[in-house]
């Protein structure tokens, strides 16, 4: 099932850079929402280890 999604021309015009010739902007959009994911799992990993107390295993 498709919906339509409203967006600025702005926008559009800003997706179909990320576009690979014959993407629909549904491809579009999924490969940017899983770059997305990615950088929120690296962010998460960077803010654990800058903030986490670790201890080496033999010194449990």
């Amino acid at each position: 099932m498709a919906t339509t999604i409203l967006v600025k021309e702005e926008t559009r015009d800003l997706l179909k850079i990320y576009g690979k010739k014959d993407d629909t902007y549904d491809q579009i959009i999924s490969r940017l929402i899983k770059i997305a994911e990615k950088c929120r799992f690296f962010e998460e990993q960077k803010f654990i280890l800058e903030n986490e107390k670790f201890f080496k295993a033999e010194d449990l």
